[in-house]
């Protein structure tokens, strides 16, 4: 613990370093060349790699892919203990951020990063770059005070958790296993136990197009998509009725979100829109079955359509355009759950607290298809995906002693000399 405080400023400076990259979607690649160099600098084996859509589209948990992999690229540095005795670990984080919005509404620019009273403030520094650099920074405490691990630990820096995982997948199907999954994700310095599921898609409507002194003889593509939506939104009250039955979320107050995130349409203002597109997110519960959720979806969008006249014979299209996640419950795992939870105690003396989220998270794919045990704990951060992001620095002091504690548990230490 004295040895992640004697790294700390360091750690910070790094991570503010860090969040100056502009690592939206497609743009990771430089920031990807920064972790890397860290990893190389480190000494540990580095795999910088380009996701592979061939060889990860047949796995489950695979998302639709929309967009250019061209520039896609995943980074795994791997410290290989020279006598490998103990638990083997993997520490997970996402380079992606989402876009920052329009400039003028940040009171410092996303990527210029700054510290004010106790915050690390900027896009990316709680989700989760902070987590990131806490990766590095655990192993350095370590090495710092003299030790190094007793098993092999794998450092992986992916893309694309955003908006499929395909990032995490893609570390899978390159072989990558261990004995259990740590993910530093902003959590307020809880442990996930059980996450929801996600799907996201598209709604294209068409309309009769006139001009606006005949409106009635036309069909506004645009009003009739707030039909669809005003159905979505009963969907969404339905699936959070189901809660009820659901042992981690019941107490939840409204764990299924409708989003829509954006909508677009019509041509001039003076003629009746001829089309109205709008991309939504919801959310599903754990256990509830992808496919069959994507099927009420059409279904819903297919009656809702039925009210509309123009759109009876005209029915809008349903495109599932991207991330598409299964829920995940954390089970069996009661061995790194209580070497975490005494970490937490050490650094806190507080009984770790556990959360049944209402975000996803890449453990799904350590837990649910790599058979892995993925743990989610994490910094505390406030306006995550919103203006002025920031990261609380005392709270990523405390989870990056008990990731610390909880490598040197799990993994066991050897003398860095010996």
């Amino acid at each position: 613990m004295s040895a992640v405080e004697d790294g700390f400023d360091a750690q910070v400076d790094l991570t503010a370093d860090f969040v100056r990259f502009p690592s939206t979607r497609g743009n990771e690649a430089t920031a990807q060349d920064f972790m890397a160099a860290q990893m190389r600098a480190r000494g540990w084996d580095v795999d910088r790699f380009r996701i592979d859509l061939d060889a990860i589209r047949h796995l489950p948990g695979f998302s639709p892919v929309h967009v250019s992999y061209d520039d896609a690229w995943n980074v795994v540095g791997t410290y290989r203990a020279p006598r490998p005795e103990g638990r083997s670990l993997i520490l997970n984080g996402h380079i992606d951020v989402v876009p920052p919005g329009p400039a003028g509404m940040w009171t410092h620019p996303a990527f210029h990063p700054h510290r004010s009273d106790g915050w690390l403030y900027g896009r990316g520094a709680g989700d989760m770059k902070a987590g990131l650099i806490a990766c590095l920074a655990a192993l350095d405490a370590i090495h710092r005070a003299g030790f190094q691990p007793a098993a092999d630990v794998i450092v992986q820096s992916v893309v694309e958790e955003e908006c499929t995982g395909n990032g995490a997948l893609a570390c899978l199907a390159k072989g990558y296993r261990a004995d259990a999954v740590l993910i530093p994700e902003p959590l307020h310095e809880c442990l996930i136990r059980a996450q929801i599921g996600v799907i996201w898609f598209r709604i294209e409507l068409q309309g009769l197009p006139v001009h606006v002194a005949q409106a009635g003889k036309g069909a506004n593509a645009i009003i009739a998509a707030y039909k669809v939506i005003e159905a979505l939104g009963a969907l969404e009250t339905k699936w959070n009725v189901a809660k009820s039955e659901d042992r981690h979320y019941k107490d939840v107050a409204h764990p299924i979100n409708l989003n829509i995130g954006k909508i677009e349409g019509g041509d001039w203002a003076s003629s009746v829109p001829a089309w109205c597109a709008f991309d939504a997110r919801i959310s599903i519960l754990p256990g509830q079955d992808l496919n069959d959720a994507k099927s009420e979806i059409e279904r819903i969008v297919a009656e809702a359509a039925r009210d509309v006249p123009f759109l009876v014979n005209n029915p809008p299209e349903v495109i599932f355009n991207g991330f598409e996640a299964e829920g995940y419950v954390l089970k069996d795992a009661e061995v790194p759950v209580t070497a975490l939870a005494q970490a937490h105690r050490t650094v806190s003396g507080h009984d770790l607290n556990e959360v049944a989220s209402t975000a996803t998270t890449d453990a799904r794919f350590f837990g649910l298809y790599g058979k892995m045990p993925a743990l989610v704990y994490g910094p505390a951060a406030e306006h995550v995906h919103g203006f002025d992001e920031r990261v609380n620095l005392a709270s990523l002091r405390n989870v990056t002693k008990a990731m610390t504690l909880f490598i040197a548990d799990w993994c066991g230490l050897h003398s860095k000399n010996g």
